[in-house]
């Protein structure tokens, strides 16, 4: 069955089973009519799967139309994580976007948040549900989600991110659905949708004790009512950006495998199958999980938000027995190996909503293994993971926080230097805090590692120096760490406060930036 829905071009709708949804069948420029000035418009995608096809070029067209008449458009946007780079370029060109929560990788966007042409609300992931359902965001007046496929009852196939889809389901005033049919069908079944989360009071334990349990259903749900719109696309997701490990990210991924021996050596974690594994998205954490193909670690699990490229080569040679997230984040080679082999890796992912995959709770009752990447770590293991010269924004603190407050063990992973060496990753004093130094617990670059467990600032600053910095730096953080530690009033923390941000004033005045 095809109908013209599109720019005249034929769409398969075979997979719209249920016969109200196929009588709401239309394009996109149709659906997005019901959207109005000042309207809060939550969309499905994490990372980058997941994100609707038609939905943003529609709507990017309808407000140049708008202005065109003299009119005036823009709306709210609320996502599970970034989205796919080109829907949030095109939004973000033509000023389309008035607030955006919760999280954001894109250029174009980044330059209007940092500009103050677009307000940006940086959460953790896990709070996302509850804040919105709690109305910190106003209503959320349309719900635009990508699905695989609807089935004869009329419940709805996830795509390749689930994100925080339930809930913009729950609480939209109104839904669009984009039924893509590139999603392989055999995506059936990998979705553990839990509908039995609640606010407080009512808030239960939530009964998952391993990475591979089963405590949901393989369906989102909607109710029809809500339903304006469905629109049939057939679009691949786009890629995760993913270079070939380095000499750099190599260095990085030995010592973090190093530390794992280490800690089977002494009883803290057990010898088969470590403890779950989670690893945040980029160049240097699919490093890290590509290391682990070499290692003898075997029997390995994943409780993460995104799996990546590295994580599909674990499980296909036998080395991870069971990897839960809430989305796929795949170079185009990644999404090629998922596509072709999606039986296989159906039964061994869990796709789950991002509250689930990102729950405090869980995280610590499983004894998570955070490790996550940074933009730069002071002396004493404060993390800044969002913030150029304490001001200007990058993307965002994501899920980061979720694992590194309730993991069993939170790692910080990223290169010494930046901008070819002329910046260090660690420096005096951070100028804005994402993650301090309660929580951080190890830090590691190509040049080391330093486990922080157990030890005050005075103790971990030497050796974070002497472990992690790039060698051309440390005489100066040495040099300064000594002036400190000489002072009369150098206290618990030692610091010369009105020397610790000078680097960045002579950064930001040259203009090497991390941008």
């Amino acid at each position: 069955m095809s109908i013209p829905v599109q720019q005249g071009a034929a769409v398969d709708v075979t997979r719209i089973r249920h016969p109200y949804f196929q009588s709401l069948v239309t394009d996109a420029a149709t659906a997005v009519a019901s959207i109005g000035d000042g309207d809060t418009v939550a969309i499905s995608g994490f990372a980058s799967a997941g994100t609707p096809k038609a939905f943003a070029p529609a709507l990017a067209e309808r407000i140049r139309e708008v202005r065109a008449g003299g009119g005036r458009l823009s709306v709210n946007l609320l996502t599970g994580a970034s989205v796919a780079s080109e829907a949030e370029s095109l939004l973000a060109e033509v000023d389309g976007v008035a607030l955006r929560m919760p999280y954001q990788s894109e250029p174009t966007a980044r330059r209007k948040i940092n500009d103050g042409r677009m307000d940006y609300v940086d959460i953790h992931l896990s709070h996302v549900a509850q804040q919105v359902w709690e109305g910190y965001y106003g209503d959320v007046d349309v719900a635009v989600v990508e699905v695989a496929a609807i089935t004869d009852d009329g419940k709805l196939v996830p795509s390749m991110s689930v994100g925080n889809n339930k809930t913009w389901l729950e609480v939209a005033d109104k839904v669009i659905l984009e039924v893509n049919s590139w999603v392989p069908l055999g995506v059936e079944g990998m979705h553990d949708v839990y509908y039995g989360t609640a606010l407080p009071p009512q808030r239960r334990p939530i009964m998952l004790t391993r990475p591979e349990d089963r405590i949901g259903q393989c369906y989102l749900e909607v109710d029809p009512s809500k339903v304006i719109a469905v629109v049939p696309t057939d679009q691949q997701d786009s890629e995760s950006s993913l270079t070939a490990p380095d000499e750099v990210s190599r260095a990085i991924a030995g010592h973090v495998v190093e530390f794992f021996r280490h800690e089977v050596a002494c009883g803290r974690m057990p010898a088969k199958g470590l403890l779950p594994l989670q690893a945040g998205i980029g160049n240097v954490a699919n490093a890290v999980l590509a290391g682990l193909e070499e290692s003898p670690l075997t029997d390995l699990t994943c409780y993460s938000e995104v799996i990546q490229d590295s994580m599909l080569r674990l499980i296909r040679e036998g080395k991870v027995a069971h990897a839960s997230a809430t989305s796929l984040a795949l170079s185009s080679a990644g999404l090629t190996e998922l596509v072709d082999n999606i039986d296989l890796y159906r039964e061994h992912i869990t796709l789950r909503p991002q509250e689930i995959s990102n729950h405090p709770e869980i995280v610590r009752r499983l004894g998570i293994i955070g490790m996550n990447g940074m933009l730069e770590a002071d002396l004493y293991g404060n993390v800044n993971s969002t913030h150029v010269g304490g001001t200007r924004i990058m993307n965002g603190i994501g899920g980061s926080g979720d694992f590194t407050r309730n993991g069993y063990v939170s790692m910080f992973l990223s290169p010494s230097t930046a901008k070819g060496g002329a910046v260090s990753a660690i420096v005096p004093m951070v100028p804005h805090v994402d993650h301090t130094e309660h929580d951080v617990q190890v830090i590691v670059t190509e040049h080391g590692l330093a486990d922080l467990r157990g030890l005050s600032p005075r103790r971990r600053a030497p050796l974070i120096v002497d472990r992690c910095a790039d060698p051309a730096f440390r005489p100066l953080l040495h040099d300064y760490l000594d002036r400190a530690n000489a002072r009369p009033d150098a206290g618990n923390t030692p610091h010369i406060l009105e020397e610790a941000f000078s680097f960045h004033t002579r950064l930001a005045a040259t203009g090497t930036m991390l941008e």
